[in-house]
C-alpha cells in the first residue's frame, strides 16, 4: 500500500469508521416541552380509562388462543377473522408454497422490479371476483394505503369529495391529501348527502365523488348503498366504497355490500383488504374501471413508493379467494358465521344488553362509560373470553362499547360460553 493510501486509511480510522470499539452515541434527548406534553397526554388517557395496552397472543389466530398472562386458553371474539381463514390449512399451505417458490420478497416497488406473475394473477383474480371485463385491480400493502392513494390521484382542484361523517380514518386521511373541495354528510343520512351534492354543484365542482364505508365497523351497520347510488347518479357523482368489513362474507356470495344491496354494477371504485376475511394477513386493493386503475399505477404514492406485496401474502390471499369463490366451501362457512351471529344477538338481547348494528358479524355491546367497558373486558378475559373495550377517541365520548366479532371458526358452545360470561359480568357491574 502506498504511503498516501496508508495515510488516508489512518485518517479514516481516526474517525472510527473501521473501529469495532467505537464509543456508542448517547441517546437523543427529547425536548422538555415535548416530553411534558406527551406524558400529560398519556396520564390523561390512563385517568380516563382510554389508554390502550396490547395483549400478546402466543398462538396462531383462531377461535381459541393463548394470551400471555392468561391462566388458560381464551376464546377470541375480537378478531376480523370472519370466515376463520387465518389458519385455514389451504391458506397456510399456499402461503408456504409461494414463499418457497417465489421467495420472501422483491426488495422493490412494483414499477422497478417488483412485479411477479403471481401479483398480476391475484389482481386478475380479484377483478374476476367483482365481475371481470369492466374492471382492473391494483394491489397495495393495505387498504389504508389504498384509501391514502386514491383521492389524491383521481380528484383535482375544482372537484368535490362528499364523505360520510363516520368513514374510516384511512378515508379521512386520504381525503386530506387531495385538493378537491370537501363536503361531509351525516352518517347514512341520504337527505344530507343530497344537500352536500347540491352544495358541490353550486360551488361549480366538475367531478364529484361520494365515499362511504360499506360497513361502519364500530357500529356493525351496513351503509345504505342503494340509496347512496340512487342519489349519486342523480347528480352525476362517482361512488367509492371501502368494503374492508364486508369482502368475503357480506352478500349472498361474499362479494360485499354492493352485492348485499344489488348495486355492485353501480359502484365505481371498491377499496378493500386481504387482511380480514380473506386470510387475515395484510394487503389491500382498489378495483375500478381500467382507466382509473392505470392512473393509480402511475400516480398513487403509496403504490409507487411501497414495496411489493410479499409472495406468501399473495398466495394466502389467492387461496382464500378460491375458498370464497367456490360454493362448496363458501356456503358452510357463511351458514356457520351467520348462525353464530344470530345466536349471540338473540341471547344477549334476551339478557337485557343494549346492542348496536344489524345483519352483520360485528355486534357492539353498548356500555357508555369507558371505565365500565375496560372493566368488563378485563373481567371477561378472566372468564376465558377475549374482547376489547372501545372508547374515545375511537368512538364518540360516552359511547364506549365492547365490539364483539363472530367468526365461522366459532362453535355454538363457544358462543354460548361467551354469552354466559357476559351475563355474569354484566350483573356484577350493574349493566343488566
Amino acid at each position: 500500500m502506498s504511503t498516501s493510501a496508508m495515510s488516508a486509511l489512518q485518517r479514516l480510522s481516526g474517525r472510527r469508521l473501521f473501529s469495532s470499539t467505537a464509543a456508542r452515541p448517547k441517546h437523543a434527548q427529547l425536548p422538555a416541552a415535548l416530553e411534558e406534553r406527551v406524558s400529560k397526554a398519556l396520564d390523561g388517557m390512563r385517568a380516563a380509562g382510554t389508554f390502550k395496552s396490547e395483549r400478546v397472543i402466543a398462538t396462531p389466530q383462531r377461535a381459541s388462543i393463548e394470551v400471555q398472562g392468561a391462566a388458560r386458553s381464551v376464546l377470541n371474539f375480537c378478531a376480523n377473522n370472519y370466515l376463520g381463514l387465518a389458519d385455514h390449512p389451504q391458506v397456510v399451505e399456499r402461503a408456504s408454497s409461494y414463499l418457497h417458490r417465489w421467495g420472501n420478497g422483491l426488495s422493490s416497488v412494483r414499477f422497478i422490479c417488483g412485479t411477479q406473475t403471481i401479483h398480476k394473477q391475484l389482481e386478475d383474480q380479484i377483478s374476476a371476483f367483482y365481475g371481470g371485463a369492466a374492471r382492473d385491480t391494483i394491489l397495495y400493502a393495505s387498504c389504508f394505503d389504498a384509501n391514502a392513494g386514491v383521492f389524491e390521484s383521481l380528484l383535482a382542484e375544482g372537484d368535490a369529495i362528499i364523505s360520510d361523517a363516520l368513514n374510516h380514518a384511512s378515508i379521512i386521511d386520504g381525503v386530506r391529501l387531495c385538493k378537491a373541495q370537501r363536503f361531509r354528510y351525516a352518517n347514512g343520512d341520504i337527505h344530507d348527502l343530497e344537500r352536500q351534492l347540491q352544495r358541490a354543484d353550486a360551488a361549480g365542482c366538475r367531478v364529484k365523488m361520494v365515499a362511504t364505508d360499506g360497513v361502519f365497523s364500530m357500529d356493525g351497520v351496513i351503509a345504505p348503498l342503494k340509496d347512496v347510488c340512487d342519489v349519486a347518479e342523480r347528480y352525476g357523482a362517482l361512488v367509492l366504497v371501502d368494503d374492508a368489513h364486508a369482502t368475503g362474507f357480506v352478500g349472498a356470495t361474499g362479494r360485499g355490500t354492493g352485492e348485499y344491496w344489488g348495486v355492485a354494477d353501480r359502484v365505481h371504485v371498491v377499496n378493500s383488504t386481504l387482511g380480514k376475511a380473506l386470510g387475515g394477513a395484510s394487503g389491500g386493493y382498489t378495483t375500478a374501471h381500467p382507466l382509473l386503475v392505470s392512473l393509480l399505477r402511475n400516480t398513487s404514492r403509496p403504490y409507487l413508493f411501497s414495496n411489493t406485496l410479499a409472495p406468501s401474502v399473495v398466495g394466502a390471499a389467492a387461496a382464500a379467494l378460491d375458498l370464497v369463490d367456490n360454493a362448496a366451501t363458501r356456503t358452510p362457512l357463511l351458514e356457520r358465521l351467520w348462525a353464530n351471529a344470530a345466536l349471540f344477538r338473540a341471547r344477549m338481547a334476551d339478557a337485557g344488553f343494549v346492542l348496536a348494528g344489524k345483519d352483520h358479524a360485528i355486534i357492539p355491546v353498548m356500555l357508555g362509560d369507558a371505565r365500565v367497558a375496560a372493566q368488563m373486558a378485563d373481567a371477561l378475559l378472566r372468564r376465558g373470553v377475549y374482547v376489547i373495550g372501545f372508547s374515545f377517541p375511537v368512538v364518540p365520548r360516552d359511547r364506549a362499547r365492547i365490539r364483539v366479532q363472530l367468526s365461522a371458526a366459532h362453535e355454538p358452545e363457544h358462543v354460548n360460553h361467551a354469552v354466559d360470561a357476559f351475563i355474569e359480568v354484566g350483573r356484577e357491574l350493574g349493566v343488566i
